[in-house]
């Protein structure tokens, strides 16, 4: 059996789920019985969770809503996701998050209740979807700007861990004629695949003396043509965030097909 990677840079891979299970069960218990206090009695019954559970994995690829909760585990940050769906039911998700994507679930739950809705909207939010309907990060010639569904949740998957202090997404335009200079002369290249298959190529380009940044262009590779389409770029001082985009496969420049606009 091949082991169960929840997080290898934080040590969290597990040989089993009664291993990973085990390792979570205080966190699960404390969210657990947080819930069973705060619902009401006329709230989806627990028996019926399980015709919901086909809405978990749409909540975590396209959320309403994700909120920073620093506060409820002691050690851990976690984040809530937050959908509603067209049947009036939400659905709520309290995660573990890796590389700013779910890696873990605590919790899930649907409900009717909004009130119970409210008490997880706790901590600082995040991401909102409304926020994203113009999207400051967008450039002419990439996915982003097309509305691509793939480079929207990687781009909203970038905001989620982005620093309060970094760099303005409404500054991200004054930054765009750095993207073809770091495709054409990347200090770094990266090659990693999803969990979707797609085959992520990222690169990394410093710039500046006094006024010091780093430019990311997110692309997705072609396997047959080994081509790339562009996703969605953006410049940062955040060098947390900047680590995120190095793992994978280091690559050398002259390895990479030209690139092209999606």
């Amino acid at each position: 059996m091949e082991p169960i990677v929840i997080d290898k840079d934080e040590g969290l891979v597990f040989q089993s789920e009664d291993e990973l299970y085990a390792h979570f069960a205080k966190e699960i218990t404390v969210l657990e019985t947080e819930f069973f206090k705060i619902r009401g009695s006329n709230d989806i019954k627990e028996q019926n969770f399980e015709q919901y559970d086909t809405q978990l994995e749409k909540l975590l690829d396209d959320p309403d809503e994700v909120w920073e909760d620093s506060d409820t585990l002691a050690k851990r940050r976690m984040f809530i996701y937050v959908r509603r769906f067209e049947t009036n039911v939400t659905h709520v998700a309290a995660c573990y998050l890796t590389d700013s994507t779910p890696s873990f679930v605590y919790l899930h739950f649907p409900t009717i209740d909004e009130a119970l809705v409210t008490q997880y909207r706790r901590g600082q939010m995040v991401f909102q979807r409304s926020a994203l309907d113009v999207l400051p990060g967008a450039i002419d010639g990439d996915a982003l700007h097309e509305g691509d569904d793939l480079a929207l949740g990687l781009y909203k998957a970038m905001l989620l861990l982005r620093s309060e202090k970094d760099i303005s997404e409404e500054d991200f335009h004054l930054f765009a004629d750095n993207r073809e200079e770091t495709l054409e002369d990347a200090d770094e290249i990266w090659r990693s695949s999803d969990s979707l298959g797609n085959v992520l190529v990222s690169f990394i380009k410093e710039f500046g003396d006094e006024d010091e940044f780093s430019y990311v262009v997110v692309t997705v590779e072609d396997a047959p043509s080994g081509s790339h389409a562009l996703l969605f770029s953006f410049p940062t001082r955040d060098k947390g965030l900047l680590d995120r985009y190095r793992h994978g496969e280091n690559l050398q420049a002259e390895e990479v097909v030209q690139e092209s606009s999606h």
